[in-house]
């Protein structure tokens, strides 16, 4: 995987994160507080994928003579 995709899969992941951390604050001011918990720990996993990818592309040479995996 070259540095592009790993930027774009980062990308994906925070938006990921972002969204069930919205979904986490809306169930915390509303009806389902209980519901709030999940949906913060699912988006701590997804914002912890995004860093990943996000570290692996910093990591990874810009130039294309990276071998595909």
């Amino acid at each position: 995987m070259n540095r592009e995709a790993h930027l774009k899969l980062a990308d994906a992941a925070l938006t990921e994160a972002e969204k069930l951390a919205k979904w986490a604050e809306d169930a915390a001011r509303g009806d389902g507080p209980h519901k709030a918990v999940p949906y913060a720990a699912a988006g701590t996993l997804w914002d912890s994928i995004a860093r990943t990818h996000l570290l692996i592309a910093e990591a990874t040479p810009t130039d294309d003579t990276t071998p595909e995996a």
